[in-house]
């Protein structure tokens, strides 16, 4: 059977890379604006080199180039989310710089045209025109397309994640493979960070430099005292409620200062998920926010995983906006035993006659 070879565009950190290498697909390089990835994409991905260039910039000679003699192609583009997301309903996002991101990547897969595409996003990029033209650009140029709403628990996350997965192949029929059956369903908080050892809030573990919270106001300290898991600000004495929960426009929002709970999954990891008050991303029973490490790891990110240089301090809203911004590493597995699987069921397909498709 011919060996897959990808490149991933918006690689970040390198969660869907690490996933895909896991399922055996060799991944040869990555492609992000952000240089501060750099780091953690190639120490944690060997023999993927990283790329620190705007996507909607690059050369589809240059991008061929890169893919070795005979394999068979994958490119994955999981385009920044922000513009598609909850958050950003109710505005103009058109001038966002993100909202060509997928126009780019469907203009690289008609130049290249590789024999498999992949993306990953929020479940809401469905509501936009953007998207059903990128769909449509591939069906027309020969792509089969399967594309469905993930929960990601069913897969083993410990993260009550909903994304949005596309595939694409011009070998054959395609979908996501199925879950496996699974006794301890669904994978909790407790499972993944229970054994991690206990931090005060804005304190460093010495052993493992990820392993690093954000500190707490003495406001904020009083209010976590005051949280239950799986509770909100509505449980709190009077005057430590905020002002603007007070209000009856803010009476709804009660998924901020908030703690997880141990026996369930965790919310969606965001890049602001370190901050005690940007979600529910309080510690179930410690008296901080997550760390750094808590959240990679609800990412299924192995524990193992280097986002810094060792001797390098640091920067938890950076690190923070890395981990959000990843695709899960067991989504990327599962996607990429997908391709595996299903170059298995059409080896008899040849290279040549794969590229001969229009």
């Amino acid at each position: 059977m011919k060996k897959i070879s990808a490149i991933d565009l918006f690689c970040g950190a390198g969660g869907l890379t690490h996933g895909l290498i896991k399922a055996d697909v060799n991944v040869v390089a990555g492609f992000d604006i952000e240089n501060s990835c750099k780091h953690a994409y190639e120490k944690n991905n060997p023999g993927a080199k990283f790329y620190a260039e705007d996507v909607s910039l690059l050369d589809s000679d240059f991008i061929s180039s890169l893919y070795p003699e005979g394999h068979i192609r994958l490119l994955a583009g999981c385009a920044p989310c922000q513009p598609f997301s909850t958050y950003s309903q109710g505005r103009d996002v058109r001038s966002d710089k993100k909202w060509p991101l997928l126009y780019s990547f469907a203009s690289l897969i008609e130049s290249i045209h590789p024999e498999l595409v992949t993306m990953e996003n929020v479940p809401d990029v469905t509501k936009h025109e953007v998207y059903h033209d990128f769909e449509k650009k591939l069906r027309k140029l020969g792509y089969i397309v399967w594309a469905e709403r993930v929960y990601c628990p069913d897969f083993g996350m410990p993260q009550e994640r909903k994304r949005h997965v596309l595939l694409a192949s011009r070998i054959g029929e395609i979908e996501l493979k199925k879950p496996e059956p699974n006794p301890d369903y669904p994978k909790t908080v407790a499972d993944t960070i229970k054994k991690l050892p206990p931090l005060s809030a804005g304190e460093q573990h010495s052993e493992d430099p990820l392993h690093i919270c954000a500190s707490l106001s003495p406001l904020n300290l009083m209010r976590i005292k005051a949280s239950k898991p799986g509770g909100s600000w509505k449980d709190w004495p009077t005057e430590l409620v905020a002002e603007c929960h007070k209000k009856e426009s803010g009476k709804t929002y009660s998924g901020v200062y908030a703690r997880m709970m141990w026996d369930k999954p965790s919310p969606t990891m965001t890049t602001q998920c370190y901050g005690y008050g940007n979600g529910r991303f309080g510690h179930p029973e410690q008296d901080r926010a997550i760390s750094l490490r808590e959240a990679a790891m609800l990412q299924t990110f192995p524990q193992s995983y280097e986002f810094t240089p060792p001797d390098q301090k640091i920067q938890i809203s950076t690190i923070g906006k890395m981990i959000g911004n990843a695709v899960p590493v067991a989504l990327g597995k599962v996607i990429g035993e997908t391709f595996i699987e299903h170059l298995q069921v059409h080896s008899g397909a040849t290279t040549d006659a794969i590229r001969s498709v229009s």
